[in-house]
């Protein structure tokens, strides 16, 4: 009986001695309210001539933490009962006057009301905010572009003597971490978030600084299909419009009709294209040339066309007059024949014996007089179906306007085809390198 209740009253001990603890022994320990302004009025140090040390870390998506230690806040984990983290307001402590010097825009962005606090007085302050900056853009190789945006931070108050801004996390940690965050990238692809440090001099004294470079490739998919494939394709049918008879108007037209087309690409690509950039960018060269091949191309067709026009014109002339001849030389031969026909008035003292001789005449003129009207006949047939023949195969060979079209027409499909291809095998140079 005795033994039991000793027992007792060493557990009732135990029990009595176990220290309970709160985050306001805490507080008070640290005498951190919100009336004592010493803990956030000057830079946390208690001595001034050490700096600040500072931690960023920047994920895409603008999750900014803050790290920095605090000498006037610490205490012993094991007289709190192992407390070693405490949330307080952010209004209560000082706060590194760090900001972002592309930003062109006040962030909107709800903020965190709280950070946290460890004992050994390091502060850690998280925020999700949203970045409007200034970002240089080079689209000289568009839509196969890769763009670089940085992102600068520094202090605008405190100098290298007062406060040390160092990076959290390395360049391979932050860009894996990024891509990890990044659940949808649209047209964007995230490449590699680069760190750097740099140092300015500024009224004799030293700032510091970090970079946050964020490389990112734009997906071309989209501007392929919609852009650069159409034109092509009409290129493809421009080449192939050389294989179209050039007598006919179809092939004027149908260049023209491509060349329309075209036209109305370049109007696209003046909605596409991004304004800003120092050089011309390639898929605008891309679409001025092949616009002025086609250009070129159709300047050809009408220089041919005209030479055939005037082939034609030319044959037309000299048949109309190799006719005109020939009817005058009928009319000759009529009127000799009727001459000879005529001859049947004698006087009525020639005697009946001269009369048989000029009869036989005038019978083989008459013979001779049909025969010549049949080799005209002939010779008129053999001309229709000649002008027959000129109309369905669209043109007579032998003519010299015509033989000049063929040739500038060949030459002009050997030297379109080869420019063609040096020109797409350039592009795809440039837009690979």
């Amino acid at each position: 009986m005795y033994s039991a209740f000793l027992i007792l009253i060493i557990l009732t001990d135990v029990t009595s001695c176990q220290k309970v603890c709160s985050y306001h022994d805490v507080l008070d320990y640290l005498n951190l309210t919100t009336d004592n302004s010493v803990f956030k009025l000057t830079r946390p140090v208690l001595d001034y001539t050490h700096p600040t040390k500072v931690e960023l870390d920047i994920i895409l998506y603008a999750i900014l933490a803050v790290i920095w230690n605090n000498e006037r806040i610490s205490w012993d984990p094991d007289q709190f009962c192992g407390i070693t983290h405490i949330t307080i307001p952010r209004e209560i402590l000082w706060k590194p006057d760090v900001f972002i010097y592309e930003m062109i825009q006040t962030d909107d962005s709800p903020q965190s009301y709280y950070i946290s606090v460890a004992y050994d007085g390091t502060i850690t302050s998280e925020d999700d905010i949203k970045i409007v900056s200034t970002c240089k853009m080079d689209v000289h190789k568009f839509p196969f572009d890769t763009q670089k945006c940085n992102i600068t931070i520094g202090s605008a108050s405190h100098c290298v003597d007062e406060m040390r801004l160092s990076p959290f996390s390395n360049s391979s940690r932050a860009t894996q971490f990024s891509r990890e965050v990044m659940k949808t990238q649209g047209e964007w692809e995230f490449l590699q978030l680069s760190i750097s440090k740099v140092n300015m001099t500024f009224e004799n004294k030293l700032w510091e600084s970090l970079i946050y470079t964020f490389s990112m490739k734009r997906r071309p998919l989209l501007h392929v299909i919609n852009f650069l494939l159409p034109i092509l394709f009409f290129l493809t049918l421009d080449l192939a419009s050389f294989f179209i008879a050039d007598h006919r108007g179809e092939k004027l037209g149908f260049k023209v009709t491509v060349l329309l087309a075209i036209s109305v690409l370049l109007l696209i690509l003046n909605d596409i294209l991004p304004s800003m950039s120092n050089k011309t960018p390639l898929i605008a060269t891309y679409c001025i040339v092949i616009f002025a091949l086609m250009l070129l191309s159709l300047l050809e067709t009408i220089l041919v066309t005209h030479l055939i026009e005037k082939d034609s014109q030319v044959k037309l002339k000299v048949k109309n007059e190799h006719k005109k001849a020939k009817t005058n030389n009928s009319d000759a031969e009529d009127k000799r024949q009727t001459c000879c026909s005529c001859i049947c008035i004698v006087s009525s003292d020639e005697e009946q014996h001269e009369l048989l001789p000029v009869a036989e005449v005038v019978n083989n003129s008459n013979h001779t007089g049909q025969y010549n009207v049949l080799v005209l006949i002939l010779e008129e047939l053999k001309e229709l179906k000649k002008s027959l023949n000129l109309h369905l195969s669209g043109s007579e060979k032998g003519g010299k306007y015509v033989q000049w079209a063929a040739r500038i027409n060949r030459v002009f499909f050997i030297f379109y085809a080869v420019t063609v291809s040096l020109f797409l095998s350039l592009m795809y140079t440039e837009w690979n390198t």
